[in-house]
């Protein structure tokens, strides 16, 4: 005997069925919450951008900062790297000046103990006590530089005029008190240009030659001293001789 089922025979739902199922199912997750719940899973849920986690600002303000501080340390680099560097070129520069100031008073050292010829390219016509009626000792007491009238005559050395007058037999002179304590005298001049308490440079003009006084010709009578008083005579030939003038 034959039997039929009552529900009959097993099939495959429609395709309308099954999009009513899924329908169905799907409102009674969304009843029951499940929906929220996968909706809220990495799985399911879209990502959220940076700018919803707030991240990039925070990531920008932070390079800001970093580049805020970067920039103000290169600025303190620089700053202090230029300080450095004007404080070096201030020092050269004091070096460099102290340097010069040293070297001009060597310079002006040497010239002051430098001595000169009284007479520019001239020669001793009358030497070191030579004897002769002329002079009132019988002697010579200094030397005669040849020179015409009006010739320049410098002071051989730095020092300070003591006299500068008539000197009686000598004529027109001048008596300086060198820097090494002793003293030189120039006699016979036709003029003088320096007065007494100046201070004179060696090759400095004090005045001109001439033939004034006991004389019998224009010339220089020259005479280094042990002081500024006549008799006090010593060699003038030696005595420049020992300061470095070729005489």
């Amino acid at each position: 005997m034959a039997f039929t089922c009552a529900t009959g025979k097993h099939r495959r739902p429609s395709r309308m069925q099954r999009t009513t199922v899924r329908a169905a199912g799907v409102a009674a997750l969304a009843t029951t919450g499940v929906m929220a719940t996968v909706a809220s899973t990495p799985a399911f849920a879209a990502e959220p951008t940076p700018e919803q986690t707030g991240l990039i600002p925070v990531v920008t303000a932070g390079e800001a900062v970093v580049e805020q501080l970067d920039d103000q340390v290169a600025v303190q680099k620089q700053a202090a790297f230029e300080e450095a560097a004007r404080q070096a070129a201030a020092k050269k520069a004091v070096e460099e000046r102290e340097a010069r100031v040293r070297a001009a008073r060597e310079v002006e050292r040497k010239r002051l103990n430098t001595f000169v010829i009284p007479i520019t390219g001239s020669y001793v016509s009358t030497g070191y006590q030579a004897s002769s009626s002329l002079w009132s000792s019988g002697s010579h007491t200094g030397i005669d530089f040849h020179a015409a009238s009006g010739t320049t005559v410098h002071a051989v050395g730095s020092g300070t005029v003591v006299e500068a007058g008539w000197g009686g037999a000598y004529g027109n002179q001048v008596v300086i008190r060198m820097h090494d304590g002793t003293y030189t005298q120039y006699g016979h001049l036709s003029s003088i240009e320096v007065s007494v308490g100046q201070q004179v440079t060696p090759g400095q003009r004090i005045g001109l030659s001439g033939a004034t006084g006991n004389v019998t010709g224009p010339h220089l009578h020259f005479e280094a001293r042990t002081t500024p008083e006549y008799g006090s005579d010593m060699d003038p030939v030696a005595y420049l001789r020992n300061h470095g003038v070729n005489v």
